[in-house]
């Protein structure tokens, strides 16, 4: 007798059978840390990771105290690499739980199959890119910008699913995809036509660098953006036609993205760090960006099975205007009618992106 039958109750001539979906939501809605649920605790580290990172990121580029040497962008993107390994080096011997077993692991699957790594060298370079293009983007663009700008990653994470995973995609989808463009481009209109001018902030001894180019930076989010939605879907191709453990490829995504970032840390950056060293211009907020960047991805990877595509979309709607509303008493930031139009479509069409409305509508609509 199977799992399924034991499980079957029968009364009469009705049978009750359990219910995975009901009692998967009713896991979802027990609180496990404050009286919060895991929905809820899944909803608020989306939040607070998609804020703070890229308010952070762009404090730490625009904001520097009289004497202080910025830091070098390429020196954070290798060092977040460097830590993303070690935390995930640092989980796997957890679940290993023996130093023999974690030995045996990493021996197996990580420096036993080369081949392995290597498949990882395209997504990770492009990663590797999209990382440093982070830095230029909102070198340029006010954080509020960025937040909605960088939401054409689901546009391009869209035509790349089409193109290389087989994915169709509904009318309702195209339809919040083009909301996302217009709005988009409303939110850039203000960017485009405002002027970048230095400011100071005598108050606190700290200076606003004045060089912004906010083409640059949109340039850079869009280039951002088509490199991250094809490295998704190359990296989700890649999951599914092996049993390798998330951890394991992300060890291996590490090693080669770490590879990518030295390269193009030594290219571009090495006379700087010649005469001023790997780690000039860092203080707190440096390393604070350096571990949100490398742990905060692993974080949101274990929190997302929590949350589905309506929470996702929710988590990026208030992020925006977490944003927004910080940007205001923090970089000084003066949003448009045109500006806070815009991010309303886009924030409704990564809402509409995420809603299944065949399955939503599916047993409501009776038969004629």
């Amino acid at each position: 007798m199977s799992v399924f039958q034991q499980s079957r109750r029968t009364f009469g001539k009705k049978s009750v059978l359990p219910t995975t979906h009901s009692n998967s939501a009713a896991n979802l809605a027990q609180p496990v840390l404050f009286g919060l649920t895991r929905k809820q605790l899944s909803l608020i580290v989306l939040v607070v990771q998609n804020s703070t990172l890229v308010l952070m990121m762009r404090y730490s580029r625009i904001v520097q105290k009289p004497g202080q040497t910025m830091y070098i962008a390429s020196t954070a993107v290798f060092l977040a690499e460097v830590l993303k390994i070690v935390a995930c080096l640092v989980v796997m011997r957890h679940q290993q739980g023996t130093w023999d077993k974690f030995s045996a692991m990493v021996r197996k699957e990580i420096l036993g199959r080369p081949g392995e790594t290597l498949k990882m060298l395209i997504p990770s370079g492009l990663y590797a890119l999209q990382n440093n293009l982070l830095y230029v983007a909102l070198s340029n663009l006010e954080a509020a910008t960025f937040q909605v700008t960088y939401q054409m990653k689901i546009m391009s994470t869209a035509v790349f699913s089409v193109v290389l995973l087989g994915k169709s995609l509904s009318r309702d989808k195209w339809l919040a995809l083009l909301l996302l463009m217009i709005g988009v481009t409303l939110v850039q209109s203000q960017s485009m036509s405002s002027s970048s001018s230095a400011t100071t902030a005598s108050a606190k001894d700290e200076i606003l660098l004045a060089p912004q180019n906010p083409f640059i930076g949109f340039m850079a989010v869009i280039t951002s953006c088509v490199s991250s939605g094809f490295a998704g879907c190359y990296f989700e191709k890649i999951l599914k036609t092996s049993d390798t453990s998330m951890w394991v490829r992300n060890i291996q995504l590490g090693i080669s993205g770490a590879l990518f970032s030295l390269v193009g840390m030594l290219a571009y950056d090495m006379q700087p760090i010649v005469e001023g060293g790997l780690l000039q211009g860092y203080d707190w907020l440096t390393w604070v960006v350096v571990a949100n960047q490398a742990l905060g991805g692993l974080l949101v990877a274990i929190v997302v099975k929590y949350a589905d595509n309506i929470l996702k979309g929710f988590a990026t709607s208030l992020s925006i205007i977490v944003s927004g509303v910080i940007s205001i008493y923090l970089f000084s930031f003066q949003p448009s009618g045109v500006f806070i139009v815009g991010a309303m479509i886009v924030m409704a069409s990564s809402y509409l992106y995420g809603i299944d409305f065949s399955k939503r509508f599916q047993g409501r609509i009776k038969p004629l």
